[in-house]
């Protein structure tokens, strides 16, 4: 029988801070990236193939691997159909 039993963990707060911090970074990143979208001076040249190329190269500039950022990017890929329940779009 565990002795912490019932006791927070101490280092609860601490890991929900963290995650809380990286989910709103992606959460303004996608707000001001939608922003740029609905602004492009230029329609004929998409603002996403853009954004995700240089994020790659930035995610590589700072010491993610090849494997890791292709990886990431796939599964991102692949859970797509799951969270977006069929529709093309969110309105």
């Amino acid at each position: 029988m565990s002795h912490n039993r019932g006791m927070e963990d101490p280092n609860k707060a601490q890991n929900d801070e963290w995650q809380s911090k990286w989910l709103d970074a992606v959460h303004q990143l996608a707000a001001t990236l939608n922003d740029m979208e609905q602004s492009n001076p230029w329609p004929s040249q998409p603002l996403l193939p853009q954004v995700m190329n240089y994020l790659m190269t930035e995610l590589w500039d700072s010491g993610f691997s090849q494997t890791q950022i292709r990886q990431a990017f796939d599964e991102a890929v692949a859970d797509m159909p799951r969270y977006a329940a069929g529709d093309e779009v969110r309105r």
